[in-house]
């Protein structure tokens, strides 16, 4: 600061009366750091709002068209027959994904038991982390629809499949490939529009031709 003429104290001059050369001094770089972590919260905000849109029944396997995981599984207690992977070759079948201990199995049972007596194709059950003596109760009370059950006491086979719900059910080739995968209970409707229309689909493309068949 400079003295006047008079001994006085010059004030500061004002932003507004700087020349055209003078510059004004730069925001100080704390006033902007605020607005890196509401960036960030932002960010996650929008990809959160995107997720929870997403039907999870609408995911594609990652499996689809490729063949079964290697596997072998024990019967269930009290059945003879396990499941493993040279099981799913040479028909068209379907593996179920069930356990006693699931809601959403107990709602749908009642079709898997009405497709068996209708001999529609064979339905394979997956046990998926269940207590032996639960599983035998549950399909004791039930009925059992299953051709081969395999119990998954640990859960490693169902890693293989990517199963990460119960129920979920798998349509598989007769080259032993899977061909779709339901998320969930299945229901009347995606029985009719759904499983049997890629069911008959597949046997009709395995089915030997007319002029083809050994007389």
């Amino acid at each position: 600061m400079a003295a006047d003429r008079d001994g006085g104290v010059m004030q500061p001059a004002h932003p507004e009366t700087l020349g055209a050369g003078a510059q004004a001094p730069a925001p100080s770089a704390s006033r902007w750091s605020h607005l890196g972590p509401l960036a960030v919260f932002l960010i996650i905000a929008v990809f959160l709002g995107i997720g929870l849109t997403l039907d999870p029944r609408e995911i594609p396997s990652p499996l689809i068209d490729k063949p079964v995981p290697q596997f072998r599984l024990e019967p269930v207690k009290g059945r003879t027959l396990g499941l493993a992977t040279e099981d799913l070759k040479g028909e068209v079948s379907v593996v179920n994904v069930f356990a006693s201990w699931c809601t959403a199995c107990r709602d749908e049972h009642p079709l898997w038991m009405a497709l068996a007596r209708q001999r529609a194709l064979p339905i394979h059950g997956l046990n998926y982390k269940d207590k032996p003596d639960d599983a035998v109760r549950w399909l004791a009370e039930l009925g059992d629809p299953y051709t081969r059950t395999g119990a998954d006491l640990n859960g490693r086979v169902g890693i293989d499949w990517g199963v990460y719900g119960v129920p979920e059910t798998f349509v598989i080739d007769r080259q032993g490939r899977i061909r779709d995968k339901i998320i969930g209970a299945i229901t009347r409707k995606t029985v009719d529009e759904r499983l049997l229309p890629m069911v008959r689909r597949l046997q009709a493309e395995g089915a030997p031709a007319a002029g083809g068949m050994n007389r």
